[in-house]
This record gives structure tokens, sequence and C-alpha cells, in this order.
């Protein structure tokens, strides 16, 4: 299967992670981070999940068909396979976002890995055929993508606002080739971000000549 690659904004949206433990707690965690209304199902939660508090709505019992209505996106992650099942042929049938924890044939989505600096995020996946090859091949480019990209996101940003507060439209060719990463990268490593700043500018007008 081949998966079509695309971000969601899950934002205060309710969210159902079923299943009480470190898998449940990990895929919580991560739609926290996205700001996702989350409800945990389970009778039982391990210490992490209870220590969330207030950060999570926690129904402590077994899941219920009922428990789906309203929901977004809902991640089986309980060690019970009929239990799992059941879930995604509920989500399915309401025409929900599933994710059945590594069974990616109970699924009609899969988590990427990935890697954050600010708003950059890349995304590595295998068609689910190896979580673990996912993984390591984002921890190289964790190597390869430093704060640095971050900053330099924030960098461009601030150029193209103060441009288009100009009425100014840059074409996407010509902020290829003023982007220079290598000489902008180094000027912000060096916390020269006013200065990368202007060589961006400079670039962009030399580029559109």
């Amino acid at each position: 299967m081949s998966y079509y690659p695309i971000f969601l904004d899950v934002k205060g949206k309710r969210c159902l992670v079923i299943g009480g433990g470190s898998v449940a707690l990990r895929k919580t965690n991560m739609l926290i981070d996205h700001e996702a209304k989350v409800v945990v199902i389970s009778p039982q939660l391990c210490t992490e999940l209870e220590e969330l508090g207030e950060k999570i709505i926690t129904v402590r019992r077994e899941y219920q068909t009922g428990d789906l209505d309203g929901a977004f996106v809902v991640v089986a992650a309980t060690d019970n396979q009929a239990i799992n099942e059941q879930i995604a042929t509920d989500a399915s049938e309401k025409g929900i976002l599933i994710n059945v924890v590594d069974v990616p044939d109970l699924s009609n989505f899969i988590v990427p890995s990935y890697l954050r600096r600010g708003d950059l995020t890349i995304a590595v996946s295998t068609n689910g055929k190896s979580p673990a090859l996912s993984r390591k091949i984002r921890t190289k480019l964790e190597d390869a993508f430093e704060q640095e990209y971050a900053d330099l996101i924030a960098v461009v940003e601030e150029v193209r606002v103060e441009l288009k507060s100009k009425g100014i439209t840059v074409p996407a060719e010509t902020w290829q080739q003023a982007l220079d990463l290598d000489s902008l990268l180094g000027l912000i490593g060096s916390g020269k971000s006013d200065q990368a700043k202007l060589k961006l500018i400079q670039a962009l007008k030399e580029a559109r000549v």
C-alpha cells in the first residue's frame, strides 16, 4: 500500500486514544504536542498517563462503540487484538480516521516518524513496513537538521511578510535561487540573524533582475 502524505490540524479537536500503557502514552503525548483535545479510554492507566492530569480527559473503563461519536481521530493502542479490530470496524463504519498501532491493515492512516525544528517538520515513512527503520532514518536526519533551520524559517517568514506588506510578490523560482542555505545557516549559527536577513533580501533583489 502507498500512503498519501498529509499533515492534519488537530488543534482543539476531539482525539481518542484507546489504551492505557506505554504506547498509548506516546501517542497521547504526540497529540498533546499538537494541541488536540485528547480523550484516553482504558480501565487502567500507566503512571505517566496518570501524571498528565488535566491535559487529558480520562474514561476509566473498557471501550464502547459510542465512544467514537464526535471523534476526529482515533488511535487504538490496546494489547487486545479483538478490541482493536472492533475499534477499527466501528471507526470505518463512521468514516473516522483510525490508526491501530503497528497494524496498518486495520488503519486508514499511519503516523510517520518525524522530527521538528520549530516550524520545520520532516516526516519519514516506510509505508508501515518497518517503523524501526523510519526511526533510524529520522535519527540520522536529526544530525543534519539542527536548530538553525528553525531560525532560518523565522528569518524567511519575516522577509516574506515585509515584502507582502509592500505588495511585492516573489515567484517560487526566485526564492529557490536566493536561498543559499550554507551561507544563511552559517550566519544564523554565528548569531547573525540580522545579517542573514539582509543577505536574503539582497539575494532576492539580484535574483529578480
